[in-house]
């Protein structure tokens, strides 16, 4: 029951709640102009206590209005940022316009797959794709089941994705030998990008994770290199995809956790690579000195994620001649005068390799590549899955080891030792 009565000048609501302790409790709120307002007002208050706080019956809620209170409760304090902004825009183009508008617990597993159906039909998207959206479905029918009891059954559970005619294309290139060196060669005047391929070469880190290091990473006595971040880039409301240097972007870098937790690793690195890092080192601080005051400089600024609530670090960027009362941070891979394009630096590179010297490839084939040859030479694969960062030898296989054509012929060069002997006259 809800009471509604003038306290001065304003208007206050109440109603009774649960007891506490033995004791009567009320809630209340006042400052409403009329009475009206207040009524009105308590109304919607009480009801969002009989509904544990929920502005919404579970059974009244269409789906659209549920994947906001997915996103906001689910996927906003648990995934990262990328993966949000990704779920986010599959909701908005595909799943929104198409069965948002159907009740919550009205959706079925025929109205699911026959989505998944059309969009398969459309023909236009990747199978890749395509699962993500299925993944977006089977995710927020699996937290309005199992999570928040919204619904009694999930419908999503058979929802499958139809089966490819053509089995999907590898992307993946594991470089030879001579594909590296045409790749070296041709950045030696772009030291930033040269370094950055090399590491990633010597090292199979991730492409987040080699623009993630700070000079203080790197033990040059020790011979070792640690991965405790990646780099993450925001775009800001309002902003642009553009890259940094254009004067116009609002993109910002943040140092981001790691993939999973075995990838907060520290591995061992070579001779090669810590020669060739500490030429680098040598010619970063020359440029420093060089440009002086108008020297890009890069500092660590505590925020808080808006999404979750987490603190974070975002990257603040400023001359040598301003004085910034922040941590400075000494990112390894930046352009001559010091400006951090992060992963962006790749971008017009790649576009060089492929176009220029034939080589149809990402970055990440540098780490496909160090794991595949390590394998190929014989290397222990428990050793190079925890040198890349997995959790367990099965992903270091089924993701990253592909067979090469040596691996093929050993193969068959092994079976032969094991079974080589005369064979018998045939009579």
């Amino acid at each position: 029951m809800i009471n509604v009565r003038k306290r001065g000048n304003y208007y206050q609501y109440s109603f009774e709640a649960a007891r506490v302790g033995g004791k009567r409790k009320q809630i209340t709120k006042s400052g409403f102009n009329t009475k009206a307002e207040a009524e009105k007002a308590g109304v919607i208050a009480y009801n969002e206590y009989m509904q544990t706080g929920r502005s919404f019956k579970p059974e009244d809620i269409s789906y659209s209005d549920y994947l906001d209170y997915w996103m906001k409760e689910y996927c906003e304090v648990n995934l990262k940022y990328h993966t949000i902004e990704v779920y986010k825009r599959i909701i908005r183009i595909h799943i929104k316009p198409f069965i948002g508008h159907y009740l919550l617990p009205q959706i079925t597993t025929a109205t699911l797959q026959e989505f998944i159906n059309e969009k398969y039909l459309q023909g236009s998207y990747t199978r890749n794709y395509l699962h993500n959206m299925l993944k977006v479905v089977k995710g927020s029918f699996t937290y309005a089941c199992d999570g928040v009891g919204f619904i009694k059954e999930n419908p999503s559970l058979k929802v499958k994705l139809p089966k490819y005619d053509v089995p999907a294309d590898d992307p993946a290139h594991i470089f030879t030998q001579e594909e590296v060196d045409m790749i070296l060669n041709r950045f030696t005047r772009n030291h930033c990008m040269y370094y950055a391929a090399l590491t990633a070469y010597h090292t199979g880190l991730r492409v987040s994770e080699v623009f993630g290091l700070t000079w203080e990473d790197i033990d040059f006595e020790k011979k070792t290199l640690r991965v405790d971040r990646n780099i993450l880039k925001k775009n800001q409301a309002g902003g642009t995809k553009k890259r940094h240097i254009s004067g116009n972007s609002t993109t910002v870098w943040y140092f981001g956790t790691c993939k999973t937790p075995s990838s907060y690793r520290t591995i061992e690195i070579g001779d090669t690579l810590v020669n060739a890092l500490k030429e680098y080192k040598k010619e970063q601080e020359e440029n420093q000195k060089q440009y002086g005051d108008c020297y890009m400089k890069h500092y660590a600024k505590e925020v808080v994620n808006p999404y979750n609530g987490q603190k974070e670090i975002k990257i603040i960027n400023a001359i040598a001649e301003l004085d910034v009362a922040l941590p400075e941070v000494h990112l390894v891979f930046v352009k001559k005068n010091g400006i951090f394009e992060g992963t962006d630096t790749c971008k017009y590179p790649f576009k060089v390799i492929h176009y220029e010297l034939g080589i149809p490839c990402r970055f990440h084939d540098f780490r496909d590549t160090h794991a595949t040859r390590l394998i190929e030479s014989g290397a222990d694969i428990k050793a190079v899955a925890k040198r890349l960062g997995h959790k367990n030898i099965n992903v270091t296989y089924d993701i990253y080891v592909k067979v090469t054509a040596k691996m093929k012929s050993d193969v068959v060069d092994r079976w032969e030792n094991y079974a080589n002997k005369e064979l018998p006259a045939l009579s």
